[in-house]
């Protein structure tokens, strides 16, 4: 088969990467791709990834069989609508199953109209409306922009005057363009956060390896947040049986309550979720994998994805044994100086070559090739990834590999994984 990967990330390495596993995989081709997704697979730049058309024609002109959408905008755009139409399978949500993602609006109401465990929330659509609500309901509280923001839209503000300024910045200064003309506003939940990811045919539901994110910038969750500085799975808070309650009371609701609304959900469905004392409840849904959780939980998938992707699009995943690793992951993302605010670019990369020697997979997030090398092109750089049998022995070999790599003003968080460790 040739296949065709649509981003240029860190997730979208991940994907090529396990994709390139594949016996079926005969070419692979990444629209327009990075210098490490070149290492697998036949980058195809200026493409204008947003322009279905576009698409359509990249695939076609290549003789693709399966295209794989990795970023949340082409999935909100219609690209498997489109890619469908003109017989081409493709692995995503389509454009109305992906606005569970697309409108937060759109999400929290679906999960009220179907009793699926969520803050309290409102909507609004004037700042004013808005700093009413927050001045009767007090901090900390929950500001969403209702729009696509690159996962940067949200802010947890722990004051009243926090909250009044994520309005202006939303809903007056346009900080997220048109994604912030509506707002959510939701009660604060206390817990610990993590990440559930499935794969789904529109029917059944196959719950991924569990991890948790870590969105703050520096050491102790302190910081503004980014898109993630690093990952681990498995969550030590999702017990098989917190997994198994979330699968019953989250994933398959929400499945099943698109395709009765005719917005069958077909692809990755990623469920961040609040883990409270009265159990899981939803932060948001995601309508792809990922990013970086994509980065720990594929390298402990033993299946094969593109088996696993096929019969999503097919609507055979139960007819699919989907084996794991009992090991863990960590990645660990090493960042621009100045991220996730404003950073420099067109730094040298050295050592990626004497990371993965140490056994580290390194992912590119953030790079270019520039007179023949690798340089900086982002905020987030690189994903160092190590897999090993427990906890421990990944977070030691994650940072063996990351300590190898050096770029000017690169900074990492030093603490990647420290809640599971704590428990242990």
């Amino acid at each position: 088969m040739n296949i065709m990967v649509i981003g240029s990330g860190g997730r979208e390495h991940t994907l090529a990467w396990k994709l390139a596993q594949s016996p079926k995989c005969t070419r692979l081709f990444a629209v327009p791709g990075n210098p490490g997704m070149a290492e697998v697979a036949t980058c195809i730049g200026g493409v204008d990834i947003t322009d279905n058309d576009a698409v359509v024609r990249v695939a076609q002109e290549n003789d693709i069989d399966l295209v794989v959408v990795g970023p949340e905008v082409p999935l909100a755009n219609g690209v498997v609508d489109a890619l469908t139409a003109a017989g081409i399978k493709a692995f995503g949500p389509s454009q109305r199953a992906a606005e569970l993602e697309g409108s937060k609006a759109f999400s929290k109401n679906m999960m009220r109209k179907y009793g699926i465990p969520t803050a309290n929330y409102g909507v609004f659509v004037d700042a004013a409306t808005a700093r009413r609500c927050v001045a009767t309901e007090g901090a900390p509280i929950v500001i969403k922009a209702d729009g696509l923001a690159a996962g940067k839209g949200v802010v947890v503000a722990m004051t009243v005057d926090e909250a009044y300024k994520a309005i202006d910045d939303i809903m007056e200064d346009k900080a997220f363009g048109q994604a912030g003309s509506r707002l959510v506003i939701e009660e604060f939940m206390a817990g610990e956060e993590a990440s559930l990811l499935a794969f789904t045919d529109g029917k059944t539901v196959r719950p991924m390896i569990s991890s948790q994110d870590h969105k703050r910038a520096y050491d102790g969750d302190k910081g503004p947040n980014t898109g993630g500085m690093g990952t681990y799975a498995p969550a030590p808070v999702m017990t098989p049986k917190m997994v198994e309650r979330a699968t019953k009371e989250i994933l398959e609701p929400i499945v099943a309550a698109m395709a009765k609304e005719g917005r069958p959900y077909k692809g990755c469905l990623y469920a961040g979720l609040m883990i409270t004392e009265t159990g899981p409840k939803v932060v948001e849904f995601n309508a792809r994998f990922g990013d970086p959780e994509t980065q720990v939980v594929l390298p402990l998938l033993q299946g094969d994805l593109v088996d696993i992707m096929l019969a999503c699009v097919d609507g055979t995943l139960d007819q699919v044994d989907i084996p794991w690793s009992d090991g863990a992951a960590v990645c660990v993302v090493l960042a621009s100086g100045g991220y996730p605010k404003a950073y420099a670019k067109g730094y040298p990369i050295t050592g990626i070559d004497a990371a993965q020697a140490v056994g580290c997979q390194v992912f590119h997030a953030g790079t270019a090739v520039k007179d023949g090398h690798i340089v900086t092109n982002g905020g987030r750089v690189l994903n160092v990834v190590a897999t090993a049998p427990g906890i421990h022995a990944a977070v030691d070999k994650a940072y063996a590999g990351i300590e190898k790599i050096t770029f000017k003003d690169a900074f990492y968080r030093k603490d990647i994984a420290h809640r599971a460790l704590e428990r242990e």
